[in-house]
């Protein structure tokens, strides 16, 4: 009897393994999700056998309220509640260290950061995590501008360009589908695969694969081919490489508990007061996020 009731067990075990689920998004009307994002950012340019390094880190907390439930999709209002930036440089020393919700009224950079402060934007999300539309970033490009103080019209329009390649609507978009964009169009079972690709100054195309699921929790892996192509006024950046994601789900309404992604890319760089002269560049990146309970944890600088 103990020998029939073993094989029982395993026969049930291998059903439940092979079975396929749908992974999506389930949400609620009115469900508020509070996320802390860390993220750093080490840049190595060599020329001529010296080094220069960049380090960027940032931080934030985000908060991400359900809106309104539709058939395929969700409305998502997405604020930014904390906001902090460091920029440093082996060379130069400190470039930029602004904490948003530390306003210094006599420092241009930290009142930007400020108003973007508590000031929703609206996302329209797929249950696949893909970002449909984004609607008012623009409108908080153009009030960052406002606040950094500057009165005449060229000015103002300068720096809202500068702002919309950060935190425009578009921008927005192709920045946070790393984020939410992981789940597959159709069924899937333990170590089935899919695959996606987000666009913006990073492309990525992603190979994701179901590592376990329970009733709680489910585990996915990631490793994508990314490609960075930026090209601005005074600075140019091409460079490809790799990145490797580890997810932790919440099985019922699909949001994130906990990830990471970790990504290595080489090419070259060049600028403009330099002749255009190509500069061996490497950059390293990690990046996690965090369900966090509530708005009372600090961030971990």
């Amino acid at each position: 009897m103990r020998n029939f009731l073993g094989i029982i067990f395993i026969v049930l075990s291998s059903t439940v393994s092979l079975a396929q689920t749908q992974l999506e998004y389930k949400l609620e009307k009115n469900a508020v999700f509070t996320v802390k994002q860390n993220a750093e950012q080490t840049i190595t340019q060599e020329l001529d056998g010296a080094s220069h390094i960049l380090t960027n880190k940032i931080n934030g907390i985000l908060e991400f309220k359900v809106i309104e439930v539709r058939d395929t999709t969700y409305k998502i209002a997405l604020e930014f509640k904390d906001l902090n930036l460091n920029m440093s440089s082996s060379i130069q020393g400190e470039l930029m260290d602004v904490h948003a919700q530390e306003v210094d009224e006599s420092n241009m950079q930290s009142q930007i950061f400020h108003s973007l402060l508590n000031h929703p934007v609206n996302i329209i999300l797929s249950k696949t995590g893909d970002i449909i539309e984004v609607k008012g970033g623009d409108n908080l490009v153009t009030k960052m501008a406002e606040a950094s103080g500057l009165e005449d019209q060229f000015s103002l329009n300068m720096m809202k360009k500068s702002l919309e390649k950060e935190f425009g609507s578009e921008a927005l978009s192709n920045s946070y589908k790393q984020m939410t964009f992981i789940y597959p169009s159709k069924k899937v079972k333990l170590e089935d695969t899919w695959e996606n690709q987000y666009s913006g100054k990073l492309q990525a195309n992603n190979t994701w694969t179901l590592k376990a699921i329970s009733a709680d929790t489910i585990n996915l892996t990631g490793t994508a081919d990314v490609i960075m192509d930026v090209t601005e006024a005074a600075t140019a950046m091409h460079l490809k490489g790799t990145q490797k994601t580890n997810i932790t789900t919440n099985a019922i309404t699909g949001f994130i508990k906990k990830m990471t992604v970790e990504g290595t890319s080489t090419g070259s760089s060049s600028m403009t007061q330099m002749q255009d002269q190509e500069i061996p560049t490497t950059i390293a990146s990690f990046t996690s996020y965090e369900l966090i309970p509530n708005l009372n944890e600090p961030i971990n600088n």
